[in-house]
């Protein structure tokens, strides 16, 4: 009996793939299903509290559009203005929400990142390395792999959250 295999799992097509393919399939599935955890929600869905700590399904989307940007863009194809962030009060910003900040908007910054990271990723080779503030150095084989840990934690904590806010579930 042959199996069918659902053409929108990304990482199942590229189960034959070379390393570059699983690895961006890998995070391009992660960085779809925590958009389709925003789907459909209201504002004030997206940035309500149901955790003690400051995290909201439109934070995650926030502080993951910085990820994009710190890790791919900053370090291995900056831009004047382009600053890598490293604090501890970066981070805990990341999530933060200003009042005009909306869902769409931020679906389309992260988007955004989202394909300026594609961009850069591509233009160079996995074993190419760059100094990084804190580690040192970095491939971008370990920056791939990185942000889909990165990527598929926060996806994780957005599907609890959609859970809390109206009992959707799961990765699609």
């Amino acid at each position: 009996m042959e199996q069918t295999i659902d053409p929108t799992l990304g990482p199942v097509l590229a189960r034959t793939g070379d390393e570059r393919a699983v690895l961006t399939s890998f995070l391009d599935f992660h960085r779809a299903v925590l958009l389709r955890k925003l789907r459909g929600l209201s504002d004030a869905d997206a940035r309500r509290r149901l955790v003690p700590s400051a995290t909201t399904l439109a934070g995650l989307v926030k502080h993951l559009t910085l990820v994009e940007r710190n890790w791919f863009p900053t370090l291995l194809a900056p831009e004047p203005g382009d600053v890598y962030l490293t604090s501890e009060e970066d981070a805990v910003a990341s999530f933060m929400l200003d009042d005009q900040e909306t869902v769409a908007g931020l679906v389309e910054a992260y988007e955004r990142a989202c394909e300026r990271s594609r961009a850069v990723a591509a233009s160079v080779d996995l074993d190419h390395v760059v100094p990084h503030p804190q580690l040192g150095e970095a491939s971008v084989r370990w920056i791939l792999v990185h942000l889909i840990e990165e990527t598929a934690r926060h996806a994780g904590h957005a599907d609890i959250l959609r859970e809390l806010t109206d009992g959707e579930c799961g990765a699609f």
